[in-house]
């Protein structure tokens, strides 16, 4: 006869019971309660932990993942689960055409963004959604679906939980994706892209991300009562985004006001400014300073950097 583990600890428990209040009536004038019970409490544990220790463990068919990525100032968030192709033939047949798929295995597929997105023109609100989608041979629709916590999808379909819907294209790979794949990617400050692929099928929608509006409110909120970090960062990104210049001048001239040690990624940034305003003669005179203090500080990237430049604003 084979015995499992769970029935020989329910076994073991039994008979540890019963044998106690057995020799607890026996014994009862010769050994304290208290005691009795200490004993049983640990037997019993004992006999329940063959239970747990024993609790087998395999590899899920389709196995959960996770995708993170900032794209811009947001945060954005992706959880499924993927399954594998594994000789079968997916789109119009596994995953039928113009149904309602849960887009993955197990549990609906989830994606939130720390921010309101745009998506096809349209607002979507910052939050957690379910990402149904109705796959076609030419194109998808795509479903933001406001209650997230389902097993597939909802036993009772409900319009007024479609934050959003949009079309995406059905593109062919010239490869095959054995496992579903979804990503994040594409990206840019203003915007990414919500890849699916999964055999040789590749859908990306577009979503756009208020990168300017999140950074000019959190620049006008150090600058109430600034560092010279903040000082720099602001001008850092209104040199990056191709903003106003002579914004990030003045804001890159008072960190370096502020902080006097004058660091050398502080002289870096505003030289960068000053050649991209056209003041080759000042860039030149700020890579200078920056090449002195990164070459005290050993930073040889800097070094190179320095270097390269003033060679390349010197030429006529």
């Amino acid at each position: 006869m084979h015995l499992t583990v769970p029935f020989l600890s329910h076994f073991l428990i039994a008979t540890f019971s019963n044998f106690f209040q057995f020799e607890f009536v026996i014994l009862a004038d010769n050994l304290n309660l208290l005691h009795m019970k200490k004993i049983f409490f640990v037997l019993a544990v004992i006999a329940a932990s063959f239970s747990v220790e024993a609790q087998v463990k395999t590899p899920a068919p389709s196995p959960a993942a996770s995708v993170k990525q900032v794209v811009g100032l947001t945060d954005v968030e992706v959880d499924y689960s993927r399954p594998g192709m594994k000789g079968r033939t997916i789109f119009g047949d596994l995953v039928p055409f113009g149904k309602l798929w849960r887009t993955g295995a197990n549990a609906n597929t989830t994606i939130s963004f720390s921010e309101d997105v745009v998506i096809d023109g349209k607002s979507l609100k910052k939050g957690k959604y379910a990402l149904y989608t109705t796959p076609k041979a030419d194109n998808w629709e795509i479903i933001f679906y406001s209650d997230s916590d389902n097993w597939g999808t909802p036993e009772k379909w409900d319009d007024t939980k479609v934050a959003l819907k949009a079309t995406a294209k059905a593109e062919m790979l010239n490869r095959s994706v054995e496992s579903l794949t979804i990503g994040i990617n594409g990206l840019d400050n203003n915007f990414g892209f919500l890849e699916i692929s999964w055999e040789k099928t590749l859908v990306a929608l577009k979503f756009e991300v208020p990168t300017e509006k999140t950074a000019m409110a959190s620049i006008e909120k150090a600058l109430a009562g600034p560092t010279a970090n903040d000082y720099f960062s602001s001008a850092q990104y209104y040199y990056q985004s191709n903003g106003d210049l002579t914004k990030a001048l003045a804001y890159v001239n008072k960190a370096l006001e502020l902080n006097k040690e004058k660091p050398f990624w502080f002289n870096r940034l505003k030289s960068l400014i000053q050649a991209k305003t056209g003041d080759k003669k000042g860039a030149i005179e700020s890579a200078k300073a920056s090449l002195a203090a990164a070459t005290a500080a050993k930073n040889n990237d800097y070094v190179k950097m320095n270097n390269d430049s003033i060679a390349e604003w010197s030429k006529k």
